[in-house]
Order: C-alpha cells, then sequence, then structure tokens
C-alpha cells in the first residue's frame, strides 16, 4: 500500500519528528504546567510521543471551546461554531491517521504517535465523541452517564498513554482507564461553579435532585455549601479509580511507572484540598503548589518500588469498565 492508505508505513524521520516533539514541548510548557513537570521523569522516547499525543488533545480542546491553550481567547477561525470545529477536527485526525502529512502539526504528530504505538484509530473516534457531548450540550441522568462522558474525554487518553509506556494486556489498560476516569472526576468536582457558568454540567442529575439543588442553583453562592457536597462526593467516587490505577504501576518500566504515580499524587491531592476547603473551594482555583509537587516527585519514586514488592490486587468488580474492544493487541 500507499503511504497515504498504509498507517503502518507512517512513522516520521527522526528529523521530523524531532521538530514536532519540540512544537509539542512548547505547548505543554504553556498550556499544562503539571503534565510538562511529570513528562521530565519520562525516557527520552516515551516524553516524545507522550507530548506529541498531548499536542493533539490540547488542539482539540482549544478548537472547540475557542480557546489557545486552554485560556479564554477567541480560537484563529472565529466564525466557525463549535459542532464545524469538531466536524474539521474530525475530518483532520482520521485523514491524518491514514497517512496526509499536509496536516499541521497536532495532527502530524498524532498520527505518527498512532503508528508507532499501534493504537487503533477507534480510541481517537471515541476521544472526539468526548468533545461532541461538549458540544450537544449533553446533560447526565446518573453517574453512570457522567463516568462515560469521563471515559471519553479522559479514560481513553490513559488507554493510548499506556500503549505509548508500551503497557500491554485488559488489566494494565483498565488502570491506566482508571486513571483517567480519576484525574477527570477531580476536574469535574473542581470546576464545577466554572463550567456551569458555560452552561457545562456534569454532575448527574440524580445528584442534584437528592442534594435539592436545580442546575441554576450551582451558580447561587447561597448554595455553595450544598456544591461544596458534591464535589465532595465526586472527589470520593474518584478515589477507588486511584486506588485502582496503583495496582497498574508494574506493568510500566521504572521511568513510566515513576512519573505516572507522581501525576497521581498531585493531581489526588486536588481532591483531598477540595474536601478540605469545602465551600471556600470555589473562591479560587485548586491546583498543587510547586513544592508539593516536588514532594510527589519523591512519593512517586516510592509508590512504583512498594508496587513491586506487593502482590497485585484484582480490580474491584464495581468500578465502571472501558467498552472493548478498542485498542490494538
Amino acid at each position: 500500500m500507499s503511504l497515504a492508505t498504509d498507517p503502518l508505513r507512517l512513522p516520521l524521520a527522526p528529523a521530523d519528528r524531532a521538530d514536532l516533539a519540540a512544537h509539542a514541548r512548547d505547548t505543554i510548557a504553556k498550556g499544562s504546567k503539571s503534565f510538562a513537570a511529570a513528562a521530565r521523569l519520562f525516557d527520552r522516547d516515551v516524553r516524545q510521543s507522550a507530548m506529541m499525543l498531548y499536542a493533539w488533545c490540547r488542539h482539540c480542546d482549544d478548537a472547540i471551546d475557542g480557546q489557545v491553550l486552554g485560556f479564554s481567547r477567541r480560537s484563529a477561525v472565529e466564525d466557525a461554531t463549535p459542532a464545524e470545529q469538531l466536524a474539521a477536527l474530525e475530518a483532520q485526525t482520521l485523514a491524518a491517521l491514514e497517512g496526509d502529512l499536509t496536516l499541521g502539526p497536532a495532527f502530524r504528530s498524532v498520527a505518527d504517535v498512532a503508528a508507532r504505538h499501534g493504537i487503533d484509530r477507534q480510541l481517537f473516534i471515541e476521544h472526539l465523541e468526548g468533545y461532541r457531548m461538549d458540544v450537544e450540550g449533553r446533560r447526565y441522568a446518573t453517574i453512570g452517564d457522567t463516568l462515560d462522558y469521563c471515559y471519553r474525554v479522559a479514560g481513553v487518553v490513559g488507554v493510548m498513554m499506556a500503549l505509548v509506556m508500551e503497557a500491554r494486556g485488559e488489566d494494565a489498560l483498565d488502570r491506566a482507564c482508571d486513571l483517567g476516569i480519576a484525574f477527570q472526576l477531580t476536574n469535574i468536582a473542581r470546576d464545577i461553579v466554572d463550567d456551569a457558568r458555560v452552561g457545562r454540567i456534569y454532575v448527574p442529575r440524580d445528584w442534584l435532585q437528592e442534594a435539592g439543588l436545580s442546575d441554576a442553583d450551582l451558580l447561587d453562592p447561597r448554595h455553595r455549601g450544598a456544591v461544596a457536597g458534591l464535589a465532595a462526593r465526586l472527589a470520593d467516587l474518584a478515589e477507588p479509580y486511584y486506588a485502582s490505577a496503583l495496582q497498574g504501576l508494574p506493568a510500566l518500566s521504572w521511568r513510566s511507572g515513576w512519573a505516572v504515580a507522581t501525576a497521581h499524587g498531585v493531581y489526588r491531592e486536588i481532591g483531598t484540598d477540595i474536601r478540605r476547603y469545602g465551600a471556600a473551594a470555589f473562591d479560587g482555583r485548586v491546583s498543587t503548589g510547586r513544592l508539593a509537587k516536588l514532594r510527589h516527585v519523591g512519593l512517586g519514586f516510592a509508590k512504583v518500588a512498594v508496587s513491586r514488592m506487593r502482590p497485585r490486587e484484582p480490580r474491584p468488580q464495581e468500578l465502571w469498565t472501558r467498552p472493548r474492544p478498542l485498542h490494538a493487541a
């Protein structure tokens, strides 16, 4: 087959890949300091692929939200609706995966990563479906519906990252998905009020009803205590997913496991702070400080060591489980 139709012949020349990796590194440095810090712990090849995958995810997120590197500025195509942006993202991503190297750096990057690490295109389609949920203003009736969203926007990225780190086997990919879901539940808990301001509500309707709240109440300062209760409940729900994710560390190399364990600690601390601050958590954006991140670098190394000494615990059956099959063997 020709290069245009055979993704297995797609990996780029080292010089071209180095240019794309440099672009991705700049994107990460500006768009996600937490990811940039954890990525330094990967070995060179994994770090390069992880950054290139992130560059595509960041580009998609910015295109849908009309932002640049996560900040509130209009995208370059100001007259395009979110639905039109999504259609363009889908078309360009699939074209890149099929070998079109004339597209922008984010798309060339993701095509190269997919080809080098055997990542099935269905995973990219699943991730784009998460953006469709946002574009359509989807509302979620139950926590199962919310978890389905969490899978598409974050759990599937965890699976792709695991494949980049050469983890294989259903259990290892399940654990990686669990970490992505835990991260997204933490995001939702932290951003309940900010998301509601732009019309995005991920807290399921049945939880709102149990708390005696309407959608509009999420923005009412008089209900901050009840909203904080919802945020704490989401942070609590993330805990078994964080715990499950740690059981996947032995499937990774030391360097990759160290990076993942560090990110695990940094993000989990956000959930801990959300519970601790209560209603005050919405006075600003909860984040993990620089010194705390450094502490988690050391703790992450220890977590990897411990994971190799203890027997692996089975994954709890009650956890939400990703669809199958959606990855290359």
